[in-house]
């Protein structure tokens, strides 16, 4: 028996995949961070605006304003 080939309906099919638990994030909101921006700043930061779809402007005590990826913090 030869195997047999997806077709692009069925390759494409697994991409478009969502998932059920979106995250959304507001301003005033505090986040864990996942990398620490400096050794002697907070774990934590606030969000203040998002500068675009991915990246937020924060404020992260003990060491000031950081703009950060969404794969940068965690609620």
């Amino acid at each position: 028996m030869a195997p047999q080939l997806q077709t692009q309906t069925e390759t494409t099919a697994a991409y478009d995949w969502n998932p059920a638990c979106h995250i959304t994030y507001t301003r005033d909101t505090w986040v864990q961070l996942t990398d620490l921006p400096s050794a002697y700043a907070a774990d934590a930061a606030q969000l203040l605006c998002q500068e675009s779809p991915d990246y937020w402007v924060t404020w992260v005590p003990d060491h000031g304003e950081v703009v950060l990826h969404r794969s940068q913090f965690y609620i």
